[in-house]
């Protein structure tokens, strides 16, 4: 069966046992039972209709449990008089199985850790390679969250910005070997985009699709590439073009947001032909929209990069004034500006200190190249 077919199917199906009288964890865990028996499935035997055959499986798998768990005659016979799961109903309880994932009482890992499992259909072994933990670990976490999420219905309100905020979360989780985290992530958000009507799921989406579109020139033969030196003729043009036209199709509702204002950075970086082409006033004014959203160092970080690129390094090095050493890349950036400035000795120094402080090792080996190149110039 098409692994992606059965994935996308994941939410509504959890949804329909939760509807029939099951837990969400008990359902959640007869849905992951059926898809493991689906890999197991033949090829040769074709189904026509994956989603009712998920229903049909995990409803099957979760009566086997309950009647193995109980022996209450009367919840038996309960279970007993629901309907066989020869016609599937049409409610689709997707968009809830989202708001129970990323609900206030989780934390934000937890909440990632159970989007994945329980809406993009991953198994807890390709989670733990994603946070690079233990199986064992990642399987106490997931079940501590869905004993937390005991007795919530399905159709309670929830919160679209933290439903948004865990998918990006989970977009930034990148990618294991096996299972690429951000393609997983940009299509879940695809699916959330087609249960809502609000624009900023489109500038998620866009802004996740124009990130994605850069990532076969990001890192070449183990070594990690600047934006700007990239090979623009690697960047992936339909995610691009659909990513803009996204973007577009969302800032016309006039309803602008922090993922449309993210989003129209990224597009501006995609639309120049040349890193030297690029429209950094344009960029600086989007920055500014960013922070009228709310104050973070991380983006004056950002809007101190753009208008030292806009209005040259020294203007750049006044904005970052304002930003604290403790921000991630602070020093990075300190560095890159003192070198445009002509500082050279100053940037090699920044170069070293941003290695040493730098959280992955791709990201450290370009710093300390940066640094013994100026230190060899």
């Amino acid at each position: 069966m098409d692994p992606t077919a059965l994935r996308r199917a994941i939410p509504e199906v959890v949804g329909i046992l939760v509807r029939r009288g099951a837990d969400f964890a008990s359902a959640e865990d007869a849905v992951q039972t059926a898809l493991l028996r689906a890999v197991e499935r033949p090829p040769a035997e074709e189904v026509r209709d994956v989603r009712a055959w998920l229903v049909t499986v995990a409803w099957r798998v979760f009566l086997d449990q309950v009647r193995s768990e109980s022996a209450r005659a009367e919840r038996e016979e309960r279970l007993a008089r629901e309907p066989e799961p020869g016609s599937v109903p049409q409610h689709d309880d997707t968009l809830g199985l989202y708001f129970l994932c990323t609900h206030p009482t989780l934390t934000a890992s937890s909440a990632t850790a159970l989007t994945l499992r329980a809406v993009a259909g991953l198994t807890t072994r390709q989670i733990a390679d994603a946070f690079l933990v233990p199986e064992a670990t990642m399987a106490q976490r997931i079940s501590r969250a869905k004993q937390r999420l005991a007795g919530i219905p399905l159709d309670q309100p929830g919160d679209l910005s933290r439903v948004m905020r865990v998918l990006y979360l989970v977009f930034n989780e990148g990618y294991s070997g096996e299972i690429d985290i951000a393609a997983e992530a940009i299509r879940v958000t695809r699916q959330l985009a087609a249960l809502t009507d609000e624009p900023e799921v489109g500038g998620l989406l866009a802004l996740m699709l124009l990130h994605h579109a850069r990532r076969p020139a990001r890192v070449v033969d183990g070594r990690l590439v600047p934006l700007a030196e990239q090979d623009r003729s690697l960047w992936d043009e339909p995610a691009i073009v659909e990513g803009v036209a996204v973007l577009q199709a969302s800032l016309a509702r006039d309803r602008l947001g922090q993922y449309q204002t993210q989003a129209a950075i990224a597009a501006l970086h995609a639309d120049a032909p040349t890193a030297a082409e690029t429209d950094w006033v344009q960029i600086v004014e989007w920055y500014d929209e960013l922070l009228a959203f709310g104050d973070s160092p991380v983006i004056r970080l950002g809007r101190a990069v753009a208008v030292g690129e806009a209005d040259g390094p020294r203007a750049g090095l006044v904005a970052l004034g304002g930003v604290g050493e403790e921000v991630p890349r602070y020093h990075a950036a300190l560095a890159y500006l003192h070198e445009r400035a002509g500082e050279r000795d100053a940037a090699t120094a920044e170069y070293a200190e941003a290695a040493r402080r730098a959280t992955s090792a791709l990201e450290q080996q370009h710093l300390l190249r940066q640094a013994e190149r100026l230190r060899r110039a």
